[in-house]
């Protein structure tokens, strides 16, 4: 079976300028976490946003072939809804726009609404639906078109915390009904207690153009003492000097990113974020940035 999302030397610009340049993934769970990834990689992987170079599959297709032959199906994050369309409108002529017909259309989303619990508010119009309401109709949506495949973009984000929990519980029993379908969660971050991560089976951290971690959730969110780090000037030098104080320094391959500092892994063993900066200074190096990877689980 072909990896749920991969990309190859991917290159993504937004308004003219790289927001993802030359990252490199793979999937193998069927229910995935990307966490830290500019929104551009959830748009380009749904198809509404073209590459500009390198490689990225959805289901072993390019983003819109997956799209166009129902093998994948993306739920944005609030996007634009007609205000005067009811619930079930919305869900129903997304699967008419899918390419079925009228009473398999009504059936899927019938059966959507009813697994997001929304068959109670089915005529409820858009303009009036709460936030987390509208989030479960984008969904449906998706679900509706009875793709085997589905993307989510940060489904959970700003929504207070019970209300988040209750609508991560419900959306993970609808993903679990059959048909089971294989599902990537894009999201800037997301409590490790949440249903969502607890139902995952791999977590990818993306730290600009890098996978700073890979593996299941849990262990993602155990490597608290591993920072991600962009650092100028002698990196060599500094990961060495990191080395030699009992750390572990893992530049990325490929020397310097294009899109500025080059990226570091540092497995900080005895070392604190503060000795990092006195390394770095003592090794003519300068970091720009530092963000503990289990951070995306907070």
């Amino acid at each position: 079976m072909a990896p749920l999302l991969s990309a190859g030397d991917l290159r993504i610009d937004v308004g003219g300028t790289p927001a993802i340049d030359g990252l490199s993934l793979a999937t193998s769970g069927e229910r995935v976490l990307v966490l830290g990834a500019a929104r551009a990689l959830f748009e380009a992987a749904a198809g509404l946003r073209p590459t500009r170079r390198g490689e990225l599959r959805v289901e072993g297709m390019a983003p819109l072939a997956a799209v166009r032959a129902r093998a994948a199906a993306g739920a944005p994050l609030d996007p634009p809804l007609p205000p005067r369309w009811s619930v079930a409108q919305y869900v129903t002529w997304s699967a008419r726009l899918a390419g079925h017909g009228r009473r398999d259309a009504a059936r899927q989303a019938g059966d959507a609404l009813d697994a997001l619990q929304l068959g109670s508010s089915a005529v409820t119009r858009l303009r009036l639906a709460p936030l987390a309401m509208r989030r479960a109709t984008v969904i449906a949506a998706a679900m509706a078109t009875a793709a085997p495949a589905l993307l989510l973009d940060d489904p959970l984000t700003a929504l207070p915390d019970d209300a988040a929990r209750s609508f991560a519980r419900v959306l993970v029993r609808a993903l679990d009904a059959p048909p089971r379908r294989r599902v990537v969660v894009f999201a800037a971050r997301i409590p490790l207690e949440s249903p969502l991560s607890l139902a995952a089976d791999e977590a990818l951290v993306i730290d600009g153009s890098h996978v700073s971690a890979h593996g299941p959730p849990a262990e993602v969110a155990a490597q608290d003492k591993t920072v991600a780090l962009r650092v100028e000037g002698d990196v060599a030098a500094f990961a060495r000097a990191v080395e030699a104080e009992g750390g572990r320094a893992t530049p990325a391959e490929g020397g310097p990113s294009p899109m500025g500092p080059t990226f570091v892994r540092v497995e900080l063993g005895p070392l604190g974020a503060r000795e990092l900066l006195r390394i770095a200074e003592q090794a003519r190096a300068v970091v720009r940035e530092l963000r503990p990877i289990a951070g995306v689980f907070a």
